[in-house]
């Protein structure tokens, strides 16, 4: 299989990608590969790399393609942050890599996919290596939008867009690519709402699917102020576990490495002149569970988001499929037994609550604020 075959949906957005790791002619030094989260923008920067390095323009099949898409190439790099930000460090490691020659492919590439996470001071180091690149080296940086970095950068970058692939394109890669069957694929994808990651996860973990159906469960578990409550302090604490459980192991071995390095595995007192090292590792840590938290809350909200929009489409009768084929019936039932202006109500509160958390508001009080917004309103002289 072509290593252009997993960027699904994107079949006319690839065709400068192609060229140029096929013709060098059509070739550039810096790309921007942008599109919505799920549309396969880091995805497609992998294949790109893959391609720039096989002798047959991404085969799919061979050493170098193997190895790119792994991240294990010795020629490519690849920058995937699990903080807030990326730090300027990482950028600084990234331009001194950029100065070598390539030693065994054809190109040094260096793969940025999350080029949005970038701070302004951290954009102007990168920008000197971008403006006087080497020879063979290309920089692939991705980005939910082209004004999401910063304009020195993407005015000497070559921009390529990503649209949101169809959710048959997203089931027939889950099909094709990891075996699932065709019904819970289309499923799936749907739920997800085409965002690749999101339907892979859902199709290929039977509890991940659990965990999304008792989030929307609050749509209709909510009856009073007790209730919505207790359905804030739930969602926290499935975060909370759920950033723990990511996170933890690994923690504790990078801890442990960072010792062995230092030469202090052997529980004795660090001096302090290595403390700076461990407390700054703790602290991209904390970082890397807030962001994971974060996320897994915001990915919340947009699913209740998706749920409200279906009781909003059955209410108004529109001819468009729903998300959430699988609750269609509590769907209907809640567009029974309320008007349209109650859904709209739910549709405002979740997105403030979105709000909210990108303002960094305690997640409890963002959430507490919301599920209040969400349940029933009660009648006027009831």
């Amino acid at each position: 299989m072509s290593v252009w075959a997993q960027v699904a949906g994107q079949e006319a957005a690839v065709v400068p990608l192609q060229a140029a790791a096929e013709n060098s002619a059509a070739m550039t030094h810096a790309w921007l590969i942008t599109g919505p989260p799920g549309s396969g923008r880091s995805i497609a920067a992998r294949a790109f790399a893959a391609a720039l390095q096989c002798p047959a323009g991404g085969c799919g099949t061979c050493h170098e393609c193997q190895t790119a898409l792994a991240g294990t190439h010795a020629d490519v790099t690849l920058v995937a942050t699990e903080k807030v930000t990326i730090s300027i460090d990482e950028v600084r490691d990234l331009v001194g890599i950029a100065q070598n020659a390539p030693s065994q492919g054809r190109w040094r590439v260096l793969v940025i996919e999350d080029a949005d996470r970038m701070t302004e001071r951290t954009s102007n180091l990168l920008l000197k290596s971008i403006e006087e690149p080497p020879p063979r080296t290309v920089w692939l940086l991705c980005a939910p939008s082209a004004e999401d970095v910063a304009i020195t950068i993407r005015s000497r970058a070559r921009v390529v867009h990503l649209a949101m692939p169809s959710t048959d394109a997203v089931a027939r890669l889950l099909v094709e690519r990891d075996g699932i069957a065709q019904d819970l694929a289309l499923e799936c994808a749907s739920a997800a709402q085409s965002h690749i990651g999101i339907a892979r996860r859902l199709a290929r973990d039977p509890a991940a699917r659990a965990r999304r159906d008792e989030v929307l469960a609050i749509a209709t578990d909510i009856r009073g102020v007790g209730d919505a409550v207790l359905a804030a302090a739930n969602l926290v604490a499935v975060a909370d576990a759920d950033a723990k459980a990511a996170t933890e192991e690994r923690d504790i071995e990078e801890r442990n490495a960072l010792l062995r390095t230092l030469g202090a595995d052997d529980g004795g007192r660090l001096p302090p002149s290595l403390r700076s090292q461990v407390k700054q590792l703790e602290e991209d840590q904390k970082r890397r569970a807030t962001r994971h938290k974060r996320d897994v809350l915001d990915r919340a909200i947009v699913d209740l988001l998706s749920f409200y929009r279906d009781v909003a489409v059955t209410q108004v009768g529109a001819a468009v499929p729903m998300v959430n084929t699988a609750h269609a019936g509590h769907i209907e039932q809640i567009a029974a037994r309320t008007e349209l202006a109650d859904t709209m109500r739910c549709l405002d509160a979740l997105g403030q609550a979105r709000i909210r958390l990108a303002a960094n508001v305690q997640p409890l009080l963002a959430l507490e604020a919301m599920a209040v917004a969400l349940r029933p309103r009660v009648p006027a002289g009831a």
